[in-house]
């Protein structure tokens, strides 16, 4: 069974810029539906204890009436697993030492990384998110897509860009949002990760 995972921070945390309200409804309600989406499809399965990150991979060798609930419920689930962690009260500001130099080698400068990866989340038609590969490439994928259902690696970053990410905080206005999100990155943490890879 899979359960909806407790942040690393209060709800409030993040705030200004992602408010408490937004934390309560993007945790406590969407993520929480996801997971008892995708604990109803999956009840009575053969799939119900199956790890969610294999379930994902494996996406489409599933019994077809599994597919769409795994790949939407499913992916909403991981997404947003991921996503929590890459975001602290104390973030901000740029990575450091080996990610810093790769960034900086492959984009010139930290700054157009960010502005790449901002233009790919503010021209990313409708719902979806934006990653940052281990090969530090930026993808998008649509609705609550991964991109280990395609058979690539894990992200080391992602920002989710559905409305319900912003709209109480931002309204429309999802560049607003996407700028003050880069003031709450984990560095650290994705640093990390990205060594680890």
């Amino acid at each position: 069974m899979h359960t909806l995972p407790a942040l690393p921070y209060a709800y409030n945390a993040l705030a200004p810029a992602i408010s408490e309200d937004i934390m309560r409804l993007h945790h406590a309600k969407h993520h929480q539906t996801y997971v008892d989406k995708l604990n109803a499809a999956l009840d009575g399965t053969d799939w119900s204890t199956v790890p969610i990150e294999k379930l994902l991979q494996t996406v489409d060798t599933l019994p077809a009436n599994l597919q769409d609930a795994v790949r939407n419920n499913g992916g909403g689930h991981f997404n947003h697993s991921l996503f929590w962690q890459w975001m602290n009260p104390d973030g901000g500001g740029q990575p450091s030492g080996r990610l810093l130099e790769q960034i900086e080698d492959k984009y010139g400068s930290f700054q157009t990384f960010v502005d790449e990866f901002t233009g790919a989340a503010t021209g990313l038609f409708g719902s979806g998110w934006v990653w940052l590969q281990p090969d530090l490439k930026i993808i998008t994928t649509a609705n609550q897509d991964n991109p280990i259902m395609s058979g690539s690696p894990q992200p080391i970053l992602g920002l989710d860009v559905w409305e319900h990410a912003y709209y109480l905080d931002y309204k429309n206005a999802r560049a607003d949002y996407i700028k003050a999100w880069w003031s709450v990155v984990d560095w650290k943490r994705i640093e990390s990760t990205a060594i680890a890879k």
